[in-house]
């Protein structure tokens, strides 16, 4: 198979065809959602490839079908009839401010309006846009394609400031309730963006829609599968190791049978042939930091949480849930589904290396609020392991405790509590990429964390003095047997126990036993 170009930042479907670029079909699941419904609206992270998909639709929709040659739906489309599409896409420009939303809004309808060759006849936005729909319609003699790309981005803009956000909010639910109002003169409906915002408080006039975040048929939607990367990207593969991209950049699940990979990291590794944090570095808003540290949420937390459906969408201006947050945005994603009491449950985790590493990379460097002085602790922890120096590691999480700021502690009763001090070890052991295992259950209890690497397993338990019972961490590590689980490896075991005062908020014993 040839090589093709890499369609690295292209959400142009029309570019990708005629360029040669790799594509991979979703075409199917397009045939799926005209066979089963009308309305459908989609969340999925930034970069996630819900443009391309967008654009697609667009290009399905107005016919062009040369573009489509030798896709799964070319041949059963009807290729006559062409439908006008209206697409709406708030990518573009920020909406922090008053009034942003509304002019970038008027623009897109100008634009609109100016190609289809209508003279509005209202000022507002909601009835510019129903008449233009019901223009159209009658025009060209075929329903509409309605699309909206990143329809929440004018509301995300705007969480820190609030009261924009409503405005934003509310402002929108006018505009997209016309969708239902005009539902005789529109063929197809697809909204897309990065959260799933209460229909209650967005969509409470678009109740028809079809949300298929969560639908398992749909899992694969957006994002390459491995049979994607086996197929689609074989010429690509050469001299990658691919369990490594596998733990990299796979691990993405929204209910379907297999897992998949980010487009953007897998198209980044297989042009600059280098394993790196490609999406993560595209930018982690402030605001999803500032929430967890807000909420007291512990980084060792964040490998153990647990949603229900709903509570994977309470995502709305006045009530955020922090799993919502997390698994919207694709920090965490869905690890593990059981049902009680006839209630799904999800269980959420780190979907790959890229995230836990570079995210509690982040939470670190927030925590310290010195970088050079974080990144020059996680070398020397690196080198550390590397030599099996339990001894240096007592000096340097002394030395990593001591760095965080006091002011830290003054505004933080979170550091009363033993899950803090846990949650700084595992944060610098995570952001390093190293095998993590935290809360381990046994017969015997829970262990706090496991670490392996270089062929060495350290398994720490954790005590603040002034709130735990008698006796050390360490004897508590060895009256439970811990380390009984792992003997089978075969590799060296390391106990260590680590106790913290909440007074002097530091270590103050740091005992090592073998296993």
């Amino acid at each position: 198979m040839a090589k093709r170009r890499l369609p690295i930042g292209l959400q142009t479907f029309r570019k990708l065809r005629e360029q040669n670029c790799y594509y991979v079909d979703k075409t199917a699941y397009i045939e799926r959602l005209l066979d089963e419904g009308t309305h459908y609206f989609l969340s999925r992270p930034r970069r996630f490839g819900k443009s391309l998909f967008l654009d697609t639709l667009k290009e399905l929709f107005e016919g062009n079908e040369p573009l489509f040659a030798g896709l799964r739906i070319h041949a059963g489309w009807e290729w006559s009839v062409r439908h006008p599409v209206v697409r709406l896409d708030f990518g573009s420009g920020h909406f922090g401010e008053p009034g942003k939303l509304h002019a970038n809004l008027a623009a897109q309808l100008d634009g609109l309006e100016q190609a289809a060759g209508v003279r509005p006849r209202y000022d507002t936005a909601p009835e510019r846009f129903g008449y233009l729909i019901r223009s159209l319609h009658e025009r060209r003699g075929q329903p509409v394609a309605v699309l909206v790309d990143e329809y929440d981005k004018p509301i995300l803009d705007a969480l820190e400031t609030p009261a924009v956000a409503r405005a934003n909010r509310d402002y929108l639910r006018g505009v997209y309730a016309v969708i239902k109002s005009s539902d005789a003169h529109v063929r197809f409906t697809f909204l897309t963006g990065v959260s799933k915002f209460s229909k209650v408080s967005l969509f409470s006039d678009l109740n028809n829609l079809t949300d298929i975040t969560l639908d398992a048929a749909y899992s694969s939607i957006c994002g390459y599968t491995e049979g994607d990367l086996d197929t689609v990207f074989a010429p690509e593969l050469d001299g990658l190791d691919r369990e490594r991209v596998r733990d990299w950049y796979n691990g993405y699940s929204w209910l379907g049978d297999e897992t998949v990979y980010n487009p953007f990291d897998v198209l980044l590794l297989l042009r600059r042939r280098k394993f790196a944090a490609h999406w993560f570095e595209t930018g982690t808003p402030a605001f999803l930091v500032d929430t967890l540290f807000e909420r007291r949420v512990s980084s060792v937390s964040l490998e153990e949480m647990v949603g229900t459906e709903d509570l994977l969408s309470a995502f709305d201006v006045e009530r955020i849930g922090t799993e919502a947050l997390l698994f919207q945005t694709g920090y965490l994603t869905i690890t593990g589904e059981e049902e009680l009491g006839g209630m799904p449950l999800y269980r959420l985790g780190y979907p790959n290396r890229e995230v836990r590493q570079s995210l509690n990379r982040v939470l670190l460097r927030r925590l310290v609020q010195d970088a050079e002085r974080q990144t020059a602790h996680s070398i020397r922890l690196a080198r550390l392991l590397k030599a099996n120096d339990c001894a240096g590691l007592q000096k340097l999480f002394h030395a990593c405790f001591a760095s965080i700021p006091y002011e830290w502690h003054t505004n933080n009763d979170i550091a009363r509590y033993e899950g803090y001090y846990a949650s700084v070890f595992y944060s610098y052991f995570a952001a390093l990429g190293y095998d993590i295992v935290v809360e381990e259950s046994s017969g015997r209890g829970r262990l706090d964390m496991a670490v392996r690497t270089g062929g060495h397993v350290y398994l720490f338990e954790f005590k603040v003095v002034e709130t735990a019972p008698p006796g050390s961490a360490l004897a508590q590590l060895q009256a439970r047997g811990y380390a009984d689980k792992y003997r089978g490896r075969g590799e060296p075991i390391h106990l260590i126990g680590v106790e913290f005062s909440r007074e002097t908020r530091n270590v103050t014993a740091f005992e090592v036993a073998d296993g």
